[in-house]
């Protein structure tokens, strides 16, 4: 008997030794490197956000914060592998209204929950798109472009980065808003879709305000408003969709980090914190504005409210477009 409690006793201590390596754990995180995977292609806009906070955001924390790209599929492959990491804190990712919105209609197999397989971290940025126009296009405001479509049913066709992707959707959201016939042309990327609006392949566009708006405002093509209930700061000579004569009209990219479903409360709080505080930062923001990203620091709460509260939207989309991608 006085063997087997000596056991049973050996044995509660291990288990409160056990329990209390997470707890020291959280106390101390971090204490090594942290990993974030960003699910898109070096050089491209998500990853030059990423860039733009990361180094602030690990200098806050105290350790580095080293950035991997994981492309592929839309940002799937890179998601679906932090969905499988350890939930410690020591591996996020980039989410962004594609990975936990878009993709979840989009493709058959995205490889994750977007709603279940993530702890929300922290907001990053809010990127308001902007509805462009060729200058062989005679109209000058959104209701003229209406009613200049509304002359040539079936005749003007609007560009886009392909199938699924924000442009295509905006370009989605704006036939349906309007009730007018347009075409929709899917190129193989942001960059080629621009190039084939500034030749005049197509007539309109509506894409995000940092890939088109420098050439609005060199004359190449003509900006008719912007895709948020606001007013853009750096912008303001152009209206808003909504003011414009399409009440409610919205849409925007966004990204944020994300954690592991599961990581503790305690982790998540110490990362978001670092995250809103490199945000909030004079440098970082002005780096971000002048892209034509506008921080959104937030609480992780925050981040989740906003994909609950876009995801449906999203979805509904997708489906509205008929994209489908196996």
């Amino acid at each position: 008997m006085q063997q087997s409690a000596r056991r049973f006793a050996g044995a509660l201590v291990a288990l409160a030794c056990a329990a209390l390596v997470p707890a020291h754990a959280q106390a101390t995180f971090p204490d090594k490197p942290i990993r974030l995977v960003v699910p898109f292609p070096p050089g491209g806009g998500a990853d030059n956000l990423a860039r733009a906070i990361v180094p602030k955001a690990a200098q806050i924390l105290g350790q580095p914060i080293v950035i991997e790209n994981k492309p592929g599929a839309g940002g799937n492959i890179g998601a679906a592998e932090v969905a499988r990491a350890a939930a410690d804190g020591y591996t996020l990712l980039q989410g962004t209204n594609g990975t936990h919105g878009i993709n979840q209609a989009l493709y058959a197999k995205p490889g994750f929950d977007a709603l279940k397989d993530f702890t929300p971290v922290a907001r990053w940025t809010v990127i308001p798109a902007m509805l462009v126009v060729h200058p062989s296009v005679p109209a000058t405001n959104v209701q003229e472009l209406i009613a200049y479509i509304r002359a040539h049913p079936n005749k003007v066709s609007f560009a886009s980065a392909g199938n699924g992707t924000t442009s295509h959707l905006a370009g989605v959201l704006f036939k349906n808003a309007t009730g007018t016939d347009i075409v929709h042309i899917p190129y193989k990327g942001g960059g080629p879709a621009l190039a084939g609006l500034l030749a005049g392949d197509v007539q309109m566009m509506i894409d995000l305000m940092v890939s088109v708006y420098p050439n609005a405002k060199a004359g190449k093509i003509r900006g008719l408003g912007v895709t948020t209930m606001k007013r853009v700061s750096t912008a303001p000579e152009l209206p808003t969709l909504d003011e414009s004569g399409l009440p409610g009209f919205r849409i925007a990219a966004s990204d944020g980090v994300y954690a592991p479903a599961g990581t503790p409360r305690a982790i998540v709080e110490r990362l978001n914190a670092a995250f809103r505080q490199a945000l909030e930062d004079p440098q970082v923001r002005e780096n971000l504005v002048s892209r034509g990203a506008f921080p959104v620091p937030g609480s992780p709460d925050d981040l989740a409210k906003h994909v609950a509260d876009e995801y449906p939207a999203w979805i509904r989309l997708v489906k509205d477009s008929g994209a489908k991608v196996d």
